[in-house]
């Protein structure tokens, strides 16, 4: 992952809880940042939320225009023709980041990752294969990327791992579909799945989310 990412504290205390959080195509790590307060978490909680910045890179799909991706996107349908590669890349990248954060002192069991978009197809990649067990797994209007290989690359660490997927039934970037059959394939490999879907919201996320994502954070790092 390029450049330092974004740190952000909450609560008074020593950080005992983090939450990595990747933004989407075209973004940078200060996209969800103004979320942290938005999120009302009460102040007994301690967590250190982390905004990492993608790198620079062509995207196929915008005529090869340079910008932060954590892949590249080769086709209208995102669900099909994948960068495998760079899917990977920043999977071991995201992993590196995690790792870090529990030399700091942060139990993996107290770790959250969070992502939109692409960034949450990168967690879902990381956070299911990843062999140390995780608080949970925040999927904001994404999808499983190279599905076809989870079950033999799954870690059983995470097999309990809580999932929350929240989708805009009008999402013209990753259409509700797309995310249908990545909850479906979830379900059928055993993940507990939290679904939200959002009548009316496209490619974003509304208060209405905002406020289901606190009160399962607070499930989460209590």
């Amino acid at each position: 992952m390029n450049d330092s990412p974004l740190v952000l504290n909450h609560g008074s205390g020593q950080p005992d809880a983090c939450v990595i959080w990747l933004h989407g195509l075209g973004a940078d790590g200060h996209d969800f940042e103004p979320i942290v307060p938005e999120l009302r978490l009460p102040s007994t909680l301690s967590i250190r939320f982390i905004f990492p910045h993608a790198p620079m890179m062509p995207v196929t799909i915008n005529n090869g225009y340079v910008m932060r991706a954590w892949y590249d996107i080769l086709a209208m349908d995102i669900g099909s023709d994948q960068d495998e590669a760079g899917i990977r890349a920043s999977q071991q990248s995201l992993e590196r980041l995690i790792e870090a954060q529990i030399t700091e002192g942060i139990k993996s069991e107290r770790i959250v990752l969070a992502g939109f978009s692409q960034g949450g197809a990168i967690i879902l990649q990381t956070g299911l294969r990843f062999n140390k067990p995780l608080a949970g797994l925040m999927a904001l209007s994404t999808y499983l990327p190279l599905a076809t290989s989870l079950q033999a690359e799954h870690s059983e660490c995470n097999r309990a791992t809580p999932i929350f997927m929240g989708h805009g039934d009008s999402d013209p970037v990753v259409r509700p579909e797309l995310a249908y059959r990545s909850r479906s394939r979830l379900e059928q490999q055993g993940y507990t799945l939290e679904w939200h879907e959002y009548p009316g919201m496209e490619h974003s996320v509304c208060m209405e989310e905002i406020g289901h994502i606190s009160q399962w954070l607070q499930q989460r790092l209590v």
